[in-house]
């Protein structure tokens, strides 16, 4: 293992801090230095807000804490804290249990990674990840995804299921857990979020994660393998402004949907750690957007007890030594802490288990011993089959297809090549903590150029305990990629990988197959009518991904390349991946961003690649030429001579500028824009219609911002249908395919676009329809950072239609 030292040239680099006394004897008083660059780094900058506002049971919450305050009123105070803090089971392996109160007949609850599926167990299905979802751009499927997940984890008596992810939103390309959410565009993010939790919570508690900034995973925790480090979590530096029209977005649409958990992360915000952050618990998520649910925090993001409990933390996992042990107790006995706020805690999880997720039995599905021999309960339900595979036929997203050479058509002479084609060699459950099965890793056993990749090694890394330099790997050379990795990876009940669909395939076309899974300097068969090359882009919790692009990877495709004339490439990527190196080669004819599709890889891609269904997915990124084109977007922060130990990542810089608004701000031609994607057949879109049909007056109509009235989601002034727009897209190719109608708006002050609405249709030949957009008043809104409202300015919105971000086919104006 290598591990953080610092050398004297680091510590005499704190000469920068010259104007603060604790810098002046940097080598001498190592103590007095840390001490005083903690305070420097980590108060004054995030706003104040106390006391904790209560939850009121306001809307459809009303008889979920009727029943709540009942019981909470039957409770000593001993009882009471016990539900706030995880303990460890002896009985079963959630991920995290929550103490009960077996007295009065609340057991406490099974709380289950992940967004993506049941994690960590048997008799679970793995379906596709968040960011393959997102590139369906299709609600319904989402809506219906959720509801069988949801399921899923009810029947391993699951209570709360740890997702969906929409932070990190995606700010940086590299950025580790970019797969695990929708998108970096908040409207998307948000609405596929809000679908993720309705259906969810048909059976159990959805917890959205993570709040807030927790946008890249280097120096994203303390280390936690390292006695004594000095380190702390990076500081997500972020206004007001941007954390309202961006960051806060699409949590502010999962509280709409009634999210009944949020989990809020390990980093910290304006220099005070999320879990314990006043500003962003009560002051935005519980006071301006009235949220009614528990919040519970990162696994090991509780950095103090009293300083927590006041600033909005209601459950801390998966142990707490600062509220346990009688602690929280004392500090309501002694007065440090209200008894009022720790009736809420106790009061927001009880409401929470009565309106979503009552069970008796928690995490009575969940074995403690994956190796010991136990009855497995199944799960799955076999109605959830066609779901599970049309979502992985819907991510996938066509972005080259030279003069037609998707889809195939029975090719007689057919070569295979790369080692993202094949399954991963073991699938079976590991003893260790920190085993590559639990986090998805089975396919990614080696770092390449480096050496082996050993469960000690993901530990430390996992934990925060290696350099911000260390290596990584940044592709799964092991099988192929169904998945991301973390703890919000799946495990399938099987995995069906591209050469086993290609196989079943060939035998229905009596195509000769020829391949090589293993060789990077390969040989191509003659007689190969086509070459399909299969790769992958690995990315994990954990650490961020090392580059966009690899050379191993690369170099194999331009081999096949240079040997056949009719090549195709299949990428399955855990997020962005550059192409620039061979995309312009003429020989290659197609490339598939095949993103996670899950179990059902294989037969999705069969489906896209055989035309048995016009791909359909939109890419839910930008994807640049050259990784620079990112600018400060491209890469994690790292520590720097005047903050050590206290990484800054500046947010303020870009404002809401990720993603396509940088490339759009900087006038930079991407490679392949946000919302781009191919089709089989042809759409043309016409008779544009906008009309204003409710109050677009610049002031929104009265509302006292009162939290104990506040409705779950804030301002309910901001749910108004302001505008709506039609228009007609029609069919016009030969194919029957779906279509992605998406509408940006131009908002007087703000980015020249932001997409505010998106409709899926399916269509036959020479069919149309109808899609139809409507404009809320936050969709045409802006933060105003001095009246702190959301504030409708008067002017001319520009209103765009098309295919992507640049595709745009029609547009007109609404004066407001």
């Amino acid at each position: 293992m290598r591990f953080f030292l610092l050398t004297n040239a680091a510590l005499l680099s704190l000469s920068t801090f010259a104007d603060h006394a604790s810098a002046q004897n940097a080598t001498s008083n190592l103590t007095a230095i840390a001490a005083n660059l903690e305070h420097y780094w980590s108060y004054g900058r995030s706003p104040p807000v106390y006391p904790t506002p209560e939850g009121t049971g306001v809307g459809d919450w009303a008889e979920a804490y009727a029943r709540a305050k009942s019981l909470v009123a039957q409770m000593t105070n001993d009882e009471k804290a016990n539900m706030t803090f995880g303990y460890t089971s002896t009985t079963n392996g959630c991920s995290g249990n929550s103490g009960g109160v077996p007295r009065l007949g609340f057991p406490g609850l099974c709380l289950q990674d992940a967004g993506n599926g049941v994690r960590g167990t048997d008799g679970v299905n793995g379906y596709p990840s968040g960011i393959h979802m997102g590139a369906s751009w299709n609600k319904k499927l989402v809506l219906s995804r959720a509801q069988y997940m949801g399921a899923e984890f009810k029947r391993k008596g699951v209570n709360v299921a740890l997702g969906p992810v929409v932070g990190p939103l995606g700010r940086i390309a590299r950025g580790g857990r970019n797969w695990e959410g929708f998108s970096n565009d908040p409207y998307l993010a948000g609405s596929l979020a809000y679908e993720t939790i309705m259906g969810l919570q048909e059976s159990v508690i959805a917890c959205v994660k993570h709040l807030i900034g927790n946008e890249q995973e280097t120096e994203r925790n303390t280390p936690l393998l390292i006695p004594g480090s000095l380190n702390q979590s990076a500081s997500s530096n972020i206004d007001d402004k941007t954390i309202h029209e961006l960051y806060l977005w699409p949590f502010q649409d999962a509280l709409r949907a009634g999210a009944g958990a949020v989990m809020c992360s390990y980093n910290q915000i304006n220099g005070s750690y999320a879990c314990q952050n006043s500003k962003t618990l009560n002051g935005l998520l519980k006071g301006e957007l009235g949220y009614q649910g528990f919040v519970v925090s990162d696994w090991g993001a509780q950095h103090a007890g009293l300083a927590s409990a006041e600033g909005g933390l209601d459950m801390a996992m998966p142990s707490s030594p600062a509220w346990g042990n009688g602690n929280l107790t004392l500090m309501v006995t002694n007065g440090s802490l209200a008894r009022s706020r720790l009736d809420d805690m106790a009061t927001r999880i009880l409401a929470s288990w009565y309106k979503y997720a009552e069970n008796s039995d928690p995490g009575s599905g969940m074995p403690l011993s994956l190796l010991a021999p136990h009855a497995m309960v199944d799960a799955r339900d076999p109605a959830s089959k066609d779901t599970i595979l049309q979502g992985a036929v819907e991510g996938h997203v066509l972005v080259k297809n030279t003069n037609g050479a998707l889809p195939l058509k029975k090719p007689r002479f057919l070569s295979l090549f790369g080692y993202d084609a094949v399954a991963y060699t073991q699938n079976v459950p590991t003893a260790a903590s920190f085993g590559k099965w639990q986090f998805g890793l089975e396919n990614t056993q080696v770092i390449p150029g480096v050496g082996d990749f050993n469960d000690t090694y993901l530990e430390y890394v996992f934990l925060s305990s290696e350099p911000a330099d260390a290596p990584v790997p940044g592709i799964a050379l092991n099988g192929t990629m169904i998945s991301g990795a973390g703890s919000g990876a799946t495990q399938p009940a099987y995995v069906d990988a591209p050469y086993d669909a290609f196989q079943r395939q060939a035998r229905l076309d009596n195509t000769f197959l020829q391949w090589d899974f293993y060789n990077t300097d390969v040989t191509v068969p003659g007689g190969s009518e086509a070459c399909i090359v299969f790769v992958n882009a690995q990315s994990s919790e954990g650490w961020d991904r090392p580059e966009l692009a690899d050379t191993y990877s690369d170099d194999l495709i331009e081999n096949v390349a240079a040997q056949c004339n009719n090549t195709m490439v299949v990428i399955h990527n855990a997020g962005i991946r550059l192409v620039d190196r061979w995309i312009d080669n003429t020989n290659i004819t197609a490339v598939i961003y095949a993103h996670l599709p899950g179990q059902d890889s294989g037969e999705a891609l069969v489906e896209i690649m055989y035309g048995r269904q016009s791909p359909s997915g939109r890419l839910p990124y930008t994807v640049a030429k050259k990784a620079a084109d990112y600018g400060a977007l491209l890469s994690p922060a790292l520590p720097t001579p005047d903050a050590i130990w206290h990484t800054q990542v500046n947010f303020t810089d870009q404002g809401v500028y990720i993603d396509y608004k940088h490339f759009d701000l900087y006038n930079i031609t991407p490679r392949f824009e946000f919302g781009y994607g191919l089709s089989y057949s042809s759409f043309e879109y016409s008779s544009l219609q906008t009309r204003i049909v409710g109050s677009s007056s610049a002031s929104p109509p009265s509302y006292s911002g009162n939290s104990s009235a506040t409705p779950e989601g804030g301002d309910p002034s901001l749910w108004q249908t302001i505008a709506e727009i039609t228009c007609t897209v029609a069919n016009t190719g030969s194919v029957a395919a779906a279509e992605v109608a998406q509408l940006y708006v131009h908002i007087p002050g703000g980015p020249s676009k932001v997409l505010r609405g998106f409709e899926k249709t399916f269509l036959q030949p020479n069919e149309s329809a109808t899609a139809s957009f409507e404009l809320t008043r936050r969709d045409l809104s802006t933060w105003d950072v001095t009246s702190q409202t959301w504030v409708l300015q008067q002017g001319s919105y520009g209103v765009y239609v098309g295919k992507s971000v640049l595709d745009v086919q029609l547009e007109s104006a609404l004066d407001i």
